[in-house]
């Protein structure tokens, strides 16, 4: 799971940042609301821990983007405006959960967790494609066709959740490295390449009708047999 934090205060949004790398979540962050939107509506995160005053764009007017163009990102908002309108306006605007400063870093974790809890019971714990599905809460590639499965963890699991999260669709080099490597990767360009290709491995040794294609010039696409 991926989170990103809009929190102007450096030293805040790093403290926050390390707690909830410490609860096992990759974690970007965005000082100012110009970043924080354009990184909010990305695609790229899962859930996104919002401050209100931030400069550049307000937070509310962030949140109105993520709603509109990336409706399934849990939004959490952590502000010090913690007036009864300011929640109401937070949760009238789509905020998933409202929490004012100062707070306990473990209640936020706790918060994190549920929403990403919900976020994972509405979506399915099963992604399919074709014969292909992958089991979220166990790790494990399976082919419906002939029952055989295979486990898959890591930055291959999250490279083959992201594809089944977008079938057919066509993903840039820089939406995957975001997505998995993180905005400030300083990855080498063939590391993607030798992860899609364990992938690709994985999925011959199952021997499902599913395939990742390369997309000259424009990236990668997940796709069945009858594409």
């Amino acid at each position: 799971m991926k989170i990103l934090i809009a929190e102007d205060e450096t030293r805040l949004a790093d403290a926050i940042a390390d707690a909830l790398k410490g609860a096992n979540y990759d974690v970007d962050c965005a000082f100012d609301g110009i970043e924080g939107a354009q990184k909010a509506t990305s695609g790229q995160y899962d859930l996104v821990v919002l401050d209100i005053m931030l400069p550049g764009k307000d937070g509310f007017s962030i949140l109105e983007e993520i709603r509109r163009m990336q409706p399934e990102t849990r939004v959490i908002i952590l502000s010090a405006k913690g007036e009864l309108d300011d929640k109401l306006k937070g949760l009238e605007h789509g905020a998933d959960d409202y929490m004012t400063k100062p707070f306990h870093f473990e209640e936020l974790i706790a918060r994190v967790n549920l929403q990403l809890r919900k976020k994972n019971e509405e979506s399915g714990e099963i992604l399919s494609l074709g014969n292909l599905q992958l089991d979220r809460k166990k790790g494990l590639l399976y082919n419906e066709s002939n029952g055989q499965t295979l486990p898959i963890s890591g930055k291959e699991y999250a490279l083959t959740e992201y594809f089944l999260e977008h079938p057919s669709q066509i993903l840039s080099r820089e939406q995957l490295y975001n997505k998995v490597w993180g905005w400030d990767n300083n990855i080498e360009s063939n590391n993607l390449e030798a992860y899609l290709s364990f992938i690709r491995k994985k999925l011959r040794l199952l021997g499902v009708d599913v395939s990742i294609k390369a997309i000259r010039g424009m990236g990668y696409r997940i796709e069945t047999s009858e594409k």
